[in-house]
């Protein structure tokens, strides 16, 4: 025997609300974002605004995923074991950083028993992009087949720095003339990284993270036809980059968001380009004193990832706030995406989160506000420019202090920080401790939002 339930209407909704909010205002629930965009508490055919469709253009070679290995040293025996661990544990492919990008011979060794024609290698090299893309263009020999990812990305190091040892269109060209010299012998290569990786790590919202992604992409594509790279090939030549962190509803609908804005900008150049992205967890939002509820949040962020529909995806140590994460850490990122694609079998929908009324207009309204804030960028002369003039910074400053303002007045909690903070937590070993970096004035300076909590923890002010 079947029985039918009655469908509860949005009048039926706001009546029961009133009752539990006992005299209230039902506008309470409405919050605003570091956006500016509204989030309210229901969402239905009348304020859903229809749905939207952003999958991912690839499969990552029949996986839902590029599961992408972050490898970082000095050494080219240690980083080369560490290498080998990864790919045989599961992952497809490696982040390069450190010291041995320095020279062809070092990373060599780093890369000895890899197949660069089945396990894509991406190199972190900052400001020092162009050298080691060069370095890897060597170790590749040639061979047309290399599944190479340059990643340079000046842009980005400059905000991070303040500054550049030449002038940073200097460094721009630069990097554009050595994807230019490249692309013949390397057709399924990947030149730049547009990332908006720095500006949320700085306290960035997510329109501003969008917008600077887009705005580096767009320099990057003028300067790599500018250098010799026809459109199509520039285009082809940009990964997006964009930080993913524990507010998964919103780190996927960015990343869903990304996808629509690229094809606007593909467009834009007369092609129709799909978006390769890259999703890297934020470092903002880990822990250093209580490092093991990092674990909570990056498997968050990861399930964003998987569900946002990124390319790849790279999940930091858990220890990273700390140092240089060890090999018990990289086993832990790497073992979270193997249980959200393999176990939970995430990633096996295109797009799960198309049809929901919330996720499709909240990727909407992120999408039209990156826009907008993406525009500005253009009209004050280009991301180059703006970051120069000190335009973007203090945005990014204003969302920050938005941020921090919600963990100190209780209106956000972090695990393990604001919330069921443990009077003792276990210890954890790194490879290296933390450096300090240096930051010129006008930086978009990486912060960690528990930072403040951390210092009063210790110091008991």
């Amino acid at each position: 025997m079947s029985h039918s339930f009655p469908a509860p209407t949005p009048a039926d909704w706001r009546t029961e609300a009133e009752k539990a909010l006992k005299g209230r205002p039902l506008e309470g629930l409405v919050h605003l974002d570091a956006d500016g965009l509204a989030i309210r508490p229901l969402y239905s055919p009348a304020n859903g605004a229809g749905a939207l469709s952003a999958p991912r253009a690839s499969d990552a070679e029949g996986r839902a995923w590029d599961l992408r290995a972050t490898v970082e040293g000095d050494d080219p025996a240690a980083v080369n074991a560490a290498v080998l661990t990864e790919l045989q544990n599961g992952a497809a492919s490696l982040l390069i950083s450190g010291a041995v990008l320095a020279d062809p011979d070092p990373l060599g060794r780093a890369l000895e028993g890899v197949a660069l024609e089945l396990a894509p290698v991406a190199l972190d090299a900052g400001i020092d992009g162009p050298d080691a893309a060069n370095a890897l263009a060597v170790v590749a020999k040639g061979s047309p087949r290399a599944r190479l990812l340059f990643h340079m990305d000046p842009i980005s190091a400059f905000a991070r720095a303040g500054g550049s040892p030449r002038p940073i269109e200097d460094h721009v060209t630069l990097a554009a003339n050595t994807a230019a010299r490249h692309a013949g012998a390397y057709p399924e290569a990947r030149f730049f990284l547009a990332s908006g990786q720095v500006v949320h790590e700085a306290g960035g919202s997510l329109a501003q993270s969008l917008a600077f992604a887009l705005a580096s992409a767009v320099g990057y594509v003028r300067a790599g036809m500018a250098a010799g790279l026809d459109r199509d090939r520039a285009l082809d030549s940009i990964v997006l980059g964009l930080a993913v962190d524990q507010q998964y509803f919103d780190s996927l609908c960015a990343l869903r968001a990304l996808r629509l804005l690229w094809a606007n900008v593909s467009r834009a150049f007369g092609a129709e380009t799909p978006a390769v992205i890259e999703a890297r967890s934020s470092r903002r939002m880990l822990s250093r004193r209580d490092p093991w509820p990092n674990l909570l949040r990056l498997t968050a962020a990861g399930f964003a990832g998987g569900a946002g529909g990124a390319d790849a995806i790279v999940l930091d140590g858990f220890t990273r706030a700390e140092g240089r994460p060890d090999a018990f850490a990289r086993r832990q990122a790497r073992n979270m995406q193997l249980v959200l694609m393999e176990e939970a079998n995430l990633g096996r929908v295109d797009d799960p989160a198309a049809g929901s009324w919330f996720l499709d207009h909240r990727t909407r309204d992120l999408a039209q506000a990156a826009w907008a804030e993406f525009q500005w960028i253009e009209s004050e002369g280009g991301v180059v420019e703006t970051l120069k003039a000190g335009l973007i910074q203090p945005r990014v400053a204003r969302a920050r202090a938005q941020a921090e303002a919600a963990l100190k007045d209780g209106a956000a909690q972090m695990v393990g920080v604001t919330q069921f903070v443990d009077p003792d937590p276990r210890p954890i070993s790194v490879e290296f401790s933390a450096e300090t970096v240096e930051t010129a004035p006008g930086a978009l300076a990486p912060v960690r939002l528990a930072e403040p909590f951390e210092v009063q923890a210790e110091t008991g002010r």
